[in-house]
C-alpha cells in the first residue's frame, strides 16, 4: 500500500516562502516578502528595508514617517525603504531574470507605486496573503488585467 505524501499547494508553498523572505526585512512598520515565480520556478525575491549598504531606520533613530504620524499608504517618498516588491522586481533585473508573465507572490496587496512597476514589468498575477487599503492600486492592476488573487495560508 502507498502513503500518500501531504504536500502544501503552489500557492500556499511559494507565500510561505515569501513569509521567510520577509524575515530579513528591516521595516519598523511593516515586514514584507515578495517572490516572482514563473513555470513554478522562483526567479527573484525581495523584501522591504533600505538600499543595498545604507543604513536602516532602526539605526537612524526610527522611522521618519511613524514620527511624523503619517498613516500607512501616505507619502512613500519619504520613506528610506524600498517596498519588497520593487526589490523583487530590481534583483531580477541585476540579475538578468526574464519576469515578463510571471506571477508575483507577496505577503501584502501592493501599493500604488508598486502596481505601476509591476504592470510595466509585465507581471500578469499577483497572489497575495494579506489586503493593504490602497484603492487606487487595486484600480490600477484591473485596468492594466492583472489578476490579483489572495489565498490564505493553511497552518
Amino acid at each position: 500500500m502507498k502513503k500518500k505524501i501531504e504536500r502544501p499547494g503552489w500557492d500556499e508553498y511559494f507565500l510561505k516562502i515569501t513569509k521567510v523572505v520577509s524575515s530579513r526585512s528591516t521595516c519598523l512598520r511593516r515586514k514584507v516578502g515578495a517572490v516572482i515565480v514563473k513555470d513554478k520556478r522562483i526567479l527573484s525575491s525581495g523584501y522591504n528595508g533600505a538600499p543595498t549598504g545604507l543604513k536602516h531606520c532602526g539605526d537612524l533613530g526610527g522611522c521618519l514617517r511613524e514620527k511624523m504620524k503619517i498613516p500607512s499608504g501616505q507619502r512613500h517618498e519619504l520613506c528610506r525603504g524600498l517596498h519588497a516588491e520593487q526589490n523583487a522586481i530590481i534583483q531580477a533585473a541585476v540579475h538578468g531574470a526574464n519576469i515578463k508573465d510571471s506571477v508575483l507572490y507577496c505577503t501584502t496587496h501592493p501599493c500604488t507605486i508598486c502596481a505601476k512597476m509591476i504592470i510595466n514589468a509585465g507581471i500578469k498575477k499577483i497572489i497575495i496573503s494579506a489586503f493593504y487599503p490602497d484603492k487606487e492600486s487595486k484600480k490600477l492592476l484591473k485596468e492594466a488585467g492583472v489578476k490579483v488573487s489572495a489565498v490564505k495560508e493553511n497552518g
